[in-house]
Order: structure tokens, then C-alpha cells, then sequence
């Protein structure tokens, strides 16, 4: 995906302003040309090509104040990268604070590459979107089946909110049988599945090899099937929910699905998260996670659900959480993390056959972001992973312990809109600030 760009340039140029303008145009499309593609430069004043994303000025001169009229002509977002260094020059901060004052222009103004590359994959993945791409979700009877009293109450089953994410992004989301496809999945030879096994192996501890390829059918039929809806950026099913469809559980094939076919997964039939993970890693393609969120300020009522006596006996309790998903700290794939190893299944309520991921991701600092339930808006929690805790025998056999950082514990508690969580590496609130930007999103940092 490339952002396409229009570069304006200014008619009132003089010869040496135009000899350092395509000196920076040239510089440009060098530094970015892993994010953008770039249309043949053109005045100010003329009509904007429907292809271009954003408009690109690579220089800026003081001729822009005399050019209103056509400036309010402009109806996209206008990126600004005149220094150098391919950021935005700081002398232009007068006219940028003009064309977003006066003008009313949506002005982006990147202070360092990594930042600029943030903005141009944003503005990429929001015209992807807009092409009407599909999501794969699998699920029969949402909510009837295991923990009825827990799944019924999420949104993300109800129609309105499925119509609500397609309205948002203009995307559709395709529903399919999880029952049929682990039927499908049955039918493939134990041949067919060692074969795949030993050409992307992974590593595991105490899973019979019976239920590794029980693993890797399901992979191979969930496949077939996204082949088959063509044009699938992101896939899930409702594994936990309606585990007595499956011998197993879909780990694995999330896993390669990621590496292998470059495609985001969601657990649970979780579509919100869905679809927040592939707009984040769109924008900032780093390690990032989804599990679930335990405030210890929740209390018995967490530890109960995990299977645990205590939260571990720290300084500060109130300002912390256990981050956990089916017995260890979630599923994430094998690139984006230090540690990941499949091993058998965890909880009751899946096959007893089934496999889980026992992965980590490095300690430090982290970001929660997602969606909110009206599309609208997007909440974002400065974090640190400060260390892994276990209990054995319990549900949390392997559970990150989460510091937040601004000692927001009460005004986290009042912010989730669910307990699963999306956890990106790094400190990259300012990153997700731009990517919300170009959505339109608006923010709560806490």
C-alpha cells in the first residue's frame, strides 16, 4: 500500500527556488519510496487529480499567502515535508499555522521520517479501505454455546455494530460457518498436514503430534476459505464461544496466517479489534497483541475468572493489570515476540485436544490503543510491560504485569470499552495521534 501524492509548486518561483524545489522533490522520492507514490508536480491554482491522496508541498514560500482562493479549493489532507532531511522545515510554521487557521486545511507536518511514514501509511490504508476490502469472520450461533452468561453481552455480535464498521470504512465483513470449516478441515490427510508441518514448523512443548496436524488442518481449511472470499485483510472466528465445533483451536493458524499470508487475526469473533488492529499495524507496523485486560482494581472478580488467589504483591496495586488470554499472556505472532512456544491447551472450555500460544513480548513500554464502539473515536493508554508473572494450574499460567504510566488506574477503569485489549510495543502516542488525525478519529490519552 502507497500513499499517493500530488506535489504542488508555486508559479512566482524564482530560478534558484526552483532548482532547490526539484533538488527536494528528487530527495523526497528517494526517502519515501517504500510509502509513497508520487504524480507529476503541478501549480497551485490547477484542478487536483482524483488519484491523489494528499497534496505534497516539498517547498514553501511566502507567494502562498496571496493564493486563498486556492487554497480553499483544496478538499484533501496536505502533508508538508520542505527540510532537507525530508521533515517539515521549522521557518514553515507560521504558513502551516495559517493554512490550518485561516484556510482551514488538514495539515500534517512530520518532524522525523518514521513519523512522515506513519501519516503516508495511514492515508494508504484509509484508500485501501475505501476499495471495499473484506474481513473473514467464522461463527454459527454466537453467544448460545460455551459461557453463554459471558459471550451474550458483547457488541460486537450485533448487527448494528457490524453495520456500523462497514459504514465506518466502507469494508464488508464476511461471516462463514466455523462449524463447516473444521469440518473441512477434517477431511485433509494427515499426509497433506505433516508435509505443511515440516516445511513451517514451529517451536512446541507437549503437543502429541495427532494434535498438531489437528493444528495445521485447520490452518489449510481456513485458507481454502479465504482464498475462496478473495480480497481478506483481516480473519477470526468465535473459537472459545463455540470451541464444541473444533478438535482444536485456531493458534496456530492465526500465527501463519500472519506470517505466512500477511493477514491480521482477532480472537473470539471480536470484529472491533479486528478491525482497530489492522487500521494500527497499517499505520505503524510494530509488534502489537490482542488480550485480555485485568484491572487489579477489578478485583475478586478478575482473579476469580483467571483462577487465582491473588494479584501479585506489588507496590502501587492500583495503578496496575494483568494482561492474560487463554491461560498465558496472548497470541501474537512468532516475529513479534522474545519468547513463543505452542504448548497443549489451557482452559476447560476449549477440546482437550486443543493447543494455545505461550509467547511474551519484551518488557518496557507499551501503548494500548482501540476503537470505540461509535468508530468515531479511538482511547490510548500509556503503559509498561514491567515483568511476566505465573501461577501454575490456573488460567493465568503465564501473564504480563502492566504498569500504567501516567498513574491513571482509576480513569483507565472508567475509559475501557472492553476487556480485550490491543497492546502495541513502544511509547508511540504521538504516532497514533497523527494515524487518528488522518481518520479523524477523535482521541482520549490516559
Amino acid at each position: 500500500m502507497k500513499t499517493v501524492l500530488l506535489p504542488l509548486y508555486f508559479t512566482e518561483a524564482n530560478e534558484r527556488e526552483t532548482r532547490e524545489r526539484q533538488k527536494q522533490l528528487k530527495a523526497l522520492k528517494s526517502l519515501y519510496s517504500d510509502t509513497a507514490e508520487f504524480l507529476d508536480e503541478q501549480p497551485l491554482g490547477t484542478p487536483i487529480s482524483p488519484k491523489a491522496d494528499a497534496i505534497l508541498f516539498p517547498q514553501m514560500i511566502g507567494a502562498i499567502f496571496s493564493h486563498r482562493t486556492d487554497l480553499e479549493k483544496i478538499n484533501i489532507p496536505v502533508i508538508v515535508l520542505t527540510s532537507s532531511f525530508g521533515t517539515v522545515e521549522m521557518w514553515d510554521w507560521e504558513i502551516v499555522n495559517y493554512l490550518r487557521l485561516q484556510i482551514g486545511m488538514n495539515v500534517f507536518t512530520p518532524y522525523n521520517i518514521e513519523l512522515a511514514k506513519v501519516i503516508l501509511r495511514t492515508m494508504a490504508s484509509k484508500r485501501l479501505m475505501n476499495g471495499r476490502i473484506n474481513f473473514l469472520m467464522f461463527q454459527d450461533d454466537p453467544g448460545e454455546g460455551m459461557q453463554a452468561n459471558i459471550f451474550k453481552r458483547f457488541y460486537w455480535w450485533e448487527a448494528e455494530c457490524t453495520k456500523a464498521i462497514e459504514n465506518a470504512f466502507n469494508i464488508r465483513i464476511v461471516y462463514q460457518s466455523w462449524k463447516a470449516v473444521n469440518e473441512r478441515a477434517g477431511q485433509i490427510s494427515d499426509t497433506d498436514a505433516a508435509s505443511l508441518w515440516k516445511e513451517w514448523a514451529v517451536p512446541q512443548e507437549g503437543v502429541k503430534e495427532e494434535n498438531i496436524l489437528k493444528a495445521v488442518k485447520l490452518y489449510m481449511a481456513i485458507k481454502e476459505v479465504i482464498q475462496s472470499v478473495g480480497n481478506v485483510y483481516g480473519v477470526g472466528s468465535n473459537c472459545l464461544n463455540e470451541s464444541f465445533h473444533s478438535l482444536t483451536t485456531p493458534c496456530l493458524a492465526w500465527n501463519w496466517v500472519f506470517e505466512h499470508d500477511h493477514i491480521i487475526w482477532a480472537c473470539e469473533g471480536d470484529t472491533v479489534t479486528l478491525i482497530s488492529k489492522f487500521i494500527l499495524y497499517s499505520a505503524l507496523q510494530k509488534p502489537l497483541m490482542m488480550t485480555n485486560i485485568y484491572p487489579f482494581l477489578v478485583g475478586m472478580a478478575a482473579l476469580k475468572h483467571e483462577k487465582i488467589d491473588t494479584f501479585p504483591d506489588i507496590a502501587d496495586p492500583d495503578n496496575h493489570a494483568l494482561g492474560v488470554h487463554c491461560g498465558y499472556f496472548g497470541l501474537a505472532p512468532q516475529s513479534f515476540c522474545t519468547h513463543w512456544t505452542m504448548r497443549p491447551k489451557a482452559l476447560e472450555i476449549v477440546n482437550e485436544n486443543a493447543i494455545v500460544i505461550d509467547c511474551r513480548m519484551k518488557c518496557g513500554p507499551i501503548t494500548m490503543a482501540k476503537l470505540r464502539s461509535d468508530m468515531k473515536g479511538i482511547t490510548i493508554i500509556e503503559a509498561e510491560i514491567e515483568d511476566y508473572v505465573q501461577y501454575p494450574g490456573s488460567d493465568c499460567r503465564n501473564g504480563a504485569l502492566i504498569r500504567y504510566r501516567n498513574r491513571s488506574g482509576h480513569k483507565v477503569m472508567e475509559a475501557l470499552s472492553s476487556h480485550h485489549a490491543i497492546i502495541i510495543q513502544g511509547d508511540i502516542t504521538h504516532e497514533l495521534l497523527q494515524m487518528a488525525k488522518v481518520f479523524g478519529f477523535s482521541t482520549e490519552v490516559i
